[in-house]
């Protein structure tokens, strides 16, 4: 009977194990090989910039605009995240062109493909942006246009991700109650269809209070309103949301095994 197979490699881990990957090549196909290293590389690169966005963000709140170190960690920061988003809007361009689970609301799926193509312009046209601070790209009005429009896209991109979220706890909230109906006056929490439903909501609720913060950070960087949105706030509610990324992108906790 064949050892089941024991990896060494671990998500948050800082380096790739080279046994792992002969273990991986005796037990597996190369295009599985392939897939497990994207995905490895891409959790990586997505959770270096959520931790280089709470300390961009996190500059912001203490720098509140005043020139100073904290002001210059903010724009160092902000440089060097834009290196890990190189490409980035790929996956959104393939989730646009990606089909949608069949039985999914209409509205939340025109809502879904315009979250995706917003998005997906959003990152592009960031690029140009790094360009221009880099030297590469030498037009600066050009550039600070390209950025506005790239900020409004991602504002625009939160707006839709708010009410999709708000669309999927309304969904969810419906089929939590006829679960309670069905199950009278046993124990819901005992019950593994409605604890699902209940993790499900709890997850689109945090989503959408860090798209609501997310909307909020956009409006500042575009100084749609000054006087409420000062560097100060946008920075506290930049951080609280890149908290709420990393929050995210945490490994599930392994389930309990019933008796």
């Amino acid at each position: 009977m064949s050892q089941p197979v024991r990896l060494r490699f671990k998500p948050n881990s800082n380096s790739l194990n080279l046994d792992d990957l002969k273990i991986l090549s005796n037990y597996c196909s190369y295009s599985y090989i392939e897939n497990w290293l994207i995905c490895a590389l891409n959790w990586r690169t997505e959770a270096r910039d959520k931790i280089c966005r709470a300390i961009q963000y996190g500059s912001k709140y203490l720098s509140n605009g005043e020139p100073g170190t904290a002001q210059n960690v903010d724009k160092a920061t902000s440089l060097a995240r834009k290196v890990f988003r190189l490409f980035k809007f790929v996956n959104d361009l393939h989730a646009l062109i990606s089909p949608t689970p069949q039985g999914t609301p209409f509205p939340i799926v025109a809502l879904g493909k315009s979250k995706n193509a917003l998005m997906s312009t959003f990152l592009f046209l960031d690029q140009f942006v790094w360009l221009q601070r880099t030297g590469i790209y030498k037009n600066k009005e050009g550039a600070e246009l390209i950025g506005k429009v790239s900020l409004y896209c991602w504002m625009a991109g939160s707006t839709c991700t708010s009410l999709i979220e708000v669309a999927e706890l309304g969904r969810l909230s419906a089929s939590m109650k006829k679960i309670e109906k069905k199950l009278n006056n046993t124990d819901k929490y005992q019950n593994q269809e409605y604890l699902l439903k209940l993790k499900k909501a709890n997850d689109s609720t945090l989503a959408l209070v860090k798209a609501v913060m997310d909307l909020g950070v956009a409006a500042g960087l575009l100084q749609l309103a000054p006087n409420k949105l000062t560097p100060r706030v946008v920075g506290g509610l930049g951080f609280l949301s890149s908290l709420i990324s990393c929050y995210q992108l945490l490994p599930s906790p392994p389930k309990t095994k019933t008796p």
